[in-house]
């Protein structure tokens, strides 16, 4: 940052919406896309140290795409606290019961692990179909890059 250009600050941020179609993408293209925007690195005034980024709305998360065999050989862990309270969960299983929980785990990883990084997370809204309640805002569309798929 040069000496005459003023530093960000978070009043003067102005939060725009966007909206993006996860049919067919594949996950972890999408998910560096949508960090990227949640932490502000696409604009200008990027701060490292401040929340400059936009909202995402993420829809049709159930099409979402996994290559490889990741659908069945991808385990999501969790634990209780308590002996014997580790449940594990196949891709393929989370995806057809909460396939918006795998996109949202996906971009929590590759969001700062601090307070800054949960509030950036606070600004994705993921939903399984196609429909979203965020219309009013005006969401743009988000281009994400889509890959053929390979037979």
């Amino acid at each position: 940052m040069s000496s005459d250009t003023p530093p960000v600050r978070v009043g003067d941020v102005r939060r725009e919406w966007y909206v993006v179609d996860a049919a067919g993408a594949v996950l972890g293209r999408l998910a560096t896309r949508v960090a990227r925007v949640l932490s502000g690195k696409h604009r200008p005034g990027y701060a490292p140290y401040l929340d400059t980024g936009d909202f995402v709305v993420v829809t049709n998360a159930q099409k979402v795409r996994l290559t490889g065999r990741k659908l069945d050989e991808k385990v999501y862990h969790r634990h209780s606290g308590f002996p014997g309270g580790l449940k594990s969960v196949s891709a393929r299983e989370r995806q057809s019961r909460h396939p918006e929980r795998i996109i949202e785990d996906a971009v929590r990883g590759m969001l700062p692990k601090s307070r800054l990084g949960r509030k950036q997370l606070r600004k994705l809204k993921v939903y399984r179909g196609a429909e979203h309640p965020h219309a009013a805002q005006q969401p743009r569309a988000l281009p994400v890059a889509q890959r053929a798929a390979r037979d």
